[in-house]
């Protein structure tokens, strides 16, 4: 079943490409991807390229995939692990969601971080008190 989902999931993505994102199996194993996404233009990633590591469980689309930044990005919702606080990866999931639009949430995310569930409560202070200085940050780490 898993592995069905995980083959229709990469045509359509071929297919049909989320916009400034792409994804795709890393060798021969297809429970494992890698993802690319732009950092889109409005935001403080423009210009960055970021790669993140999808794995695809067993019982996959009926548990998440574990999604994690392998690019080192400064964002209240992701931790020096590349961890993604992102509620549709947690209890918010749903087999009818897809890998495109788990990267279409997390690029939104980017453009648009929730101060209000972080995974690094600094970042989300600074986010909240000192938007420039955020901003700032963020986009010196993008440059890195």
């Amino acid at each position: 079943m898993a592995l069905k989902r995980i083959n229709k999931e990469l045509i359509d993505l071929g297919r049909d490409p989320p916009s400034s994102c792409s994804a795709g199996p890393t060798g021969d194993n297809m429970f494992q991807w890698q993802a690319t996404i732009m950092g889109p233009g409005d935001s403080p990633y423009a210009g960055g390229v970021f790669f993140l590591s999808i794995t695809f469980p067993v019982d996959y689309p009926f548990k998440p995939p574990k999604v994690s930044f392998t690019t080192k990005i400064y964002h209240p919702n992701i931790n020096a692990n590349g961890s993604i606080c992102l509620d549709i990866l947690r209890d918010q999931w749903s087999p009818a969601l897809t890998i495109s639009k788990v990267l279409l949430s997390i690029c939104s995310m980017l453009t648009d971080p929730n101060p209000d569930d972080p995974l690094v409560p600094d970042i989300a202070h600074l986010y909240k008190t000192d938007r420039t200085r955020y901003e700032a940050t963020a986009r010196e780490w993008t440059r890195k």
